[in-house]
């Protein structure tokens, strides 16, 4: 055994036998617990970045040690490799999306192997291939026919330049990120997922996820957004028309005094076209238009707003309030309306201010007078009902509302209802690159759904890839042009394929039968390895990526499809790696190549920093000091099995009495054993974890540099158990470890040791000795005497005595086992 660390020769040895003899590959096996760990599947960019091998390093942690711990483990990995960039690259170097993927995912699937993560390559999984997105396509269809997938109007960012669709990610202050033009807004028939028939599942579920960040849970939670109010039907003055809008506060329709709709409500053109308004209105209209629904949605939106000419009547009192058009109303969520209460609402307070309408008090605090005069804020706390007609005088806000919803559902003028922020999931994407949508559209017998047979609808290749931001599916008459399932007319294809969404909220079922050409998964296999044990990822995916994923697993619990209703038990989410205090970034010249890190010092020194340097939830600010201080300690370790090996040193295997020497190195084995034990099994502590196996490794050093006999049984179980517990953070050092310590078979394969409870009992310890907290000595003792045996024998002391003499004992403070605070005047 060379006492030279050769990490190149190591991990690159490790890797081919790990690669030729299929280590990870992984059955169902039901002699044994299952254990389901995944790690976020990457989009193929070509390249890892330090996020990535972090959340790898992570996840490959824990499979390694669930594997020594005696479970199946399933670790899988695939590419979420439909997308964007794919159809830019295409568009900008004539090169096609299909051959930039494959080439990209060939790239980070070596440099995924060279970092050492155990997965089971046979698994491997593309949603780009037409061996996947035939099931989503599949998938698509179940959803069609049980009425959760449909077509309507909707209001989408239009570029008037490239004549296409743009999500909201890809308008730039107010721009299209392709050509600069200015966006608006047109209504496109579009597809949508009725994730509203699920949002109380989605909700009142989230008290199971006992596993999950609480953060993770209230974020879904708010988007969710579940709310009890109701709905109030105003007329339109002088029309037939009626608006409708919710609330939660309708205790407080008496201080209604002016109502706003949304720029795309239907309404707003009927109430303006032809009036001295129209153009004002249209000019605030195109102005809205040019800002992204997030930012319409910002508490630091300027709130604006112009008037319309037109009036409703309150329904309680028969006032005449104005509309107005308002730009931080969406028309998508709740019903395009709102009712402004500036008394009572800060966010109509200030609006009202702006624009001198009308404030109302109609809440009081209870026994006191409010007037408008006295008022800097809204006041928005409970109170007195005032100015409210015959509801005035009730003082509960939950009687008032009761009292008031009543009278509306009495007089057929509303009614109450449970609301939900949540809206329905939009999944058409007018571009090449993902999953076409298997509809096909017949004059006679409207659209009908691909026959499952007849799947995949597969992406045509001959395309062309024209900077105009047309769908090139459009312009392929081999796959527009096709024959009704139903009556064998010609018909057109539909062109729009899925958001990449949809073949992620559902790859960690296809993981457990990746080959099956039959169906998208057997349900048996899907029984043995579902839920996810262990989900790790970005917080950036808590909202959108699990809700679709749950959603989606909950729709196919309802068709007997699965067994569960929630796809992942537990839920990890990592911190970010950072550099000088931000995220790495190529515009920021900050980034740091996994790649350079690998070459310079090996795989398993940028694992153990990436594990070392931070709890696994917390932002990882980048050290290259500290990355040079993981590889002088696995250098460290490496010497010390050298030297163990091979080096004469006396050792004795006798069973004799051990000495304290024995003792205290087995205590430190045995606690180290313990520490990292519960920190990979209860707290994904891996920082601590390494911290204790360094001790450790200090420890045997500081052993075997005695000058007396050493006991090779002590030895040889530290330096084992050693080698163990290091496995997970650097396998390829270990197995190399393992081997030379005379073992013939995997490190990874041996069983996780248990610690030794009495191992960890100490027979002595040191009493730190203080008078008046100055150290004044150190007494070693047995370990578990009592208080009064310890003060007799400090007290005994000859340093003791000579520093209390001619003092006045005031107290004596002992902590068991640690020290004596003799308090003297």
């Amino acid at each position: 055994m060379s006492n030279h660390y050769n990490f190149q020769e190591i991990e690159t040895k490790w890797q081919k036998e790990w690669e030729d003899t299929n280590a990870f590959k992984v059955v169902e096996d039901k002699s044994k617990p299952k254990y389901y760990c995944l790690e976020m599947f990457p989009y193929p960019s070509g390249n890892l970045h330090m996020g990535h091998v972090r959340n790898y390093s992570i996840g490959d942690v824990v499979a390694r040690y669930k594997k020594m711990k005696g479970f199946n483990v399933l670790h899988p990995m695939g590419w979420d490799s439909f997308g964007l960039p794919a159809e830019n690259a295409a568009i900008k170097h004539g090169y096609p999306p299909a051959k930039w993927t494959i080439e990209n995912m060939e790239n980070m699937r070596e440099q995924l192997k060279a970092m050492g993560i155990s997965y089971d390559w046979d698994r491997e999984i593309a949603s780009c291939l037409p061996d996947y997105y035939k099931w989503t396509q599949w998938l698509f269809i179940q959803l069609y026919n049980k009425g959760l997938a449909y077509k309507k109007n909707s209001n989408v960012n239009w570029c008037p330049s490239c004549q296409t669709v743009l999500a909201n990610e890809q308008v730039v202050d107010g721009g299209c990120e392709r050509c600069t033009s200015q966006v608006n807004k047109k209504a496109l028939e579009q597809w949508f997922f009725k994730t509203t028939d699920y949002a109380q599942r989605l909700l009142d579920d989230l008290e199971k996820l006992d596993g999950w960040p609480s953060k993770v849970k209230t974020m879904q939670e708010n988007w969710i957004g579940r709310s009890e109010g109701a709905t109030i039907v105003f007329d339109v003055k002088g029309t037939d028309e009626k608006i409708e809008v919710y609330t939660t506060r309708h205790d407080t329709i008496f201080g209604v005094t002016y109502v706003v709709l949304a720029p795309e409500h239907p309404l707003v053109e009927k109430l303006t076209q032809g009036t001295e308004y129209q153009a004002n209105v249209q000019d605030f209209i195109t102005k809205v238009q040019k800002l992204s629904e997030v930012d319409r949605t910002s508490t630091e939106l300027e709130k604006e707003g112009v008037f319309t000419g037109a009036y409703v009547i309150n329904p309680l009192n028969g006032e005449e309030v104005p509309i107005l058009v308002g730009n931080y109303v969406l028309y998508e969520y709740g019903t395009g309306a709102v009712m402004g209460v500036p008394a009572h609402d800060e966010r109509d307070f200030k609006f009202a201010k702006k624009y001198n309408l009308n404030i109302r008090v109609v809440i009081e605090p209870e026994g006191q007078s409010l007037t408008v005069d006295q008022m800097e804020d809204a006041y928005t706390e409970n109170g007195i009902m005032v100015n409210s007609g015959e509801f005035s005088g009730l003082a509960n806000r939950d009687l008032g509302m009761q009292k008031i919803a009543e009278f509306l559902e009495a007089n057929n003028k509303g009614q109450r209802k449970i609301n939900y922020r949540l809206r329905d999931w939009l999944i058409s994407r007018q571009r090449y690159w993902g999953a076409p949508i298997p509809i096909v559209y017949c004059e006679d017998c409207g659209a009908v759904p691909v026959e499952e047979k007849d799947l995949p609808v597969l992406l045509p290749e001959n395309v062309e890839f024209l900077p105009n931001g047309e769908s090139p599916l459009k312009s392929s008459n081999e796959f527009v042009n096709t024959v009704c399932p139903k009556c064998n007319k010609p018909a057109k294809r539909e062109t729009d394929t899925m958001d990449t969404f949809v073949c992620s909220s559902w790859y960690f079922l296809r993981f457990c039968d990746p080959k099956n050409t039959e169906k998208a998964f057997d349900k048996e296999k899907t029984d043995y390895w579902m839920s996810v044990d262990q989900y790790i990822g970005g917080v950036e995916h808590a909202i959108l990526h699990l809700m679709y994923a749950r959603f989606l697993t909950k729709v196919l619990k309802d068709q007997g499809l699965v067994s569960v209703d929630e796809p992942f038990k537990n839920l990890l989410t990592q911190g970010m790696v950072l550099k000088d205090g931000a995220k790495m970034s190529k515009s920021k010249g900050n980034v740091v190549s996994p790649e350079e890190i690998i070459n310079k010092y090996g795989a398993d020194t940028a694992r153990l920093f990436i594990l070392f340097a931070a709890p696994p939830e917390r932002d990882l600010e980048w050290n290259d000091q500290a990355v040079e201080g993981c590889y002088r300690f696995l250098n460290r370790v490496w010497r010390l099995i050298d030297s163990y090996v091979n080096d004469p040193q006396e050792y004795t295997n006798e069973q004799k009495e051990l000495t304290k020497e024995d003792k205290d190195l087995k205590r430190i084995n045995h606690q180290t054993l313990k520490k990292v034990t519960a920190d990979l099994e209860e707290r994904f502590n891996f920082n601590t974890a390494i911290s204790s196996i360094m001790e450790l490794v200090n420890a045997i050093y500081h052993y075997r540099e005695k000058d007396k006999e050493v006991n090779n049984l002590i030895v040889k179980e530290a330096i084992e158990n050693l080698v163990i517990m290091l496995s997970p953070f650097a396998p390829h050092l270990t197995e190399e470890l393992w081997t030379k310590l005379g073992n013939e078979n995997s490190v990874h394969e041996e069983n996780w040791p248990k610690y030794d409870e009495n191992a960890l009992v100490l027979e002595e310890v040191t009493i730190v000795l203080q008078i008046n907290g100055k150290v004044r000595g150190r007494l070693e003792v047995a370990a578990g005497l009592s208080k009064d045996e310890i003060e007799k024998m400090a007290l005994e002391q000859e340093n003791v005595k000579e520093n209390i003499k001619d003092k006045t004992i005031q107290k004596i403070i002992i902590i068991p086992n640690k020290l004596v605070n003799i308090v003297v005047k």
